[in-house]
Parts: structure tokens; sequence; C-alpha cells
């Protein structure tokens, strides 16, 4: 019954007006603000959804990961504009840009929205 239906990811903001410039002015993506004042926000052929919660937590684990060519480049870019790289040291180890190099597996930086989320960039 589901295996051919679209799906879609949502997850919470504190601030819909902050959270619609993160996305489309930081990471230059294709944010709609709904009649219900939530975002549509479309990357490719995949779409998710960030919708509003006075009470919102920021999730504790990563809620988006966007595919990258370069790693490195991708982190200068968005360090470039302000973003904030996550640093970890145990159990994996991340360098002084925020990269976690893999070895073996796919290269991974981590950073946070504007309300907390977690985010990744993945670089096989």
């Amino acid at each position: 019954m589901l295996k051919d239906t679209t799906i879609f990811s949502s997850f919470t903001t504190d601030d819909i007006p902050a959270s619609k410039e993160f996305y489309e002015d930081i990471l230059n993506l294709n944010v709609v603000v709904n009649e219900m004042g939530i975002l549509e926000i479309t990357v490719g052929n995949t779409q998710f959804v960030i919708y509003p919660k006075d009470d919102h937590a920021p999730a504790k684990f990563t809620v988006l990961n966007f595919w990258v060519d370069n790693i490195k480049n991708a982190v200068k870019e968005l360090t470039d504009k302000g973003v904030k790289f996550e640093q970890y040291n145990d159990p994996i180890k991340t360098d002084e840009q925020g990269i976690f190099w893999g070895a073996p597996g796919p290269k991974i930086a981590w950073f946070k929205d504007n309300a907390g989320n977690i985010l990744s960039l993945i670089d096989e």
C-alpha cells in the first residue's frame, strides 16, 4: 500500500521567519511559506516541511542530511556564510573545520539550523 507513495520529512522550529531566512539565504534552498505558515522546502525532487511549535525543542539527532560532492568546499562555503560546524571528540572525532573524515565510511560535517536542529553534509 505505502511502497508507491510519496514521502516527506518534517520537523519543528520556534521561529518561522528566521528558519525561512536560514534555509533560503544561508543554505540557498527553495522555500515557500504555505497558507498555514508552514515552510515547504524543495531540494531536487524531494520536499520537507518545517512547522512552528511554541514549545519547540531541537532534535538531539540529525534530522536532515545533504549529499555533497566535496565536503571541504561545502563546509567552507557555509562557514563563510556564518554557519558554525559542530566539534566532536568521542566516539567520533572531527577536525578543526568540523569534518569527520570517515576512514572507512563517508566524510560527515554536522551543523545546526537557527532552531538548533542538527543537519549534516555527507560526502562519500
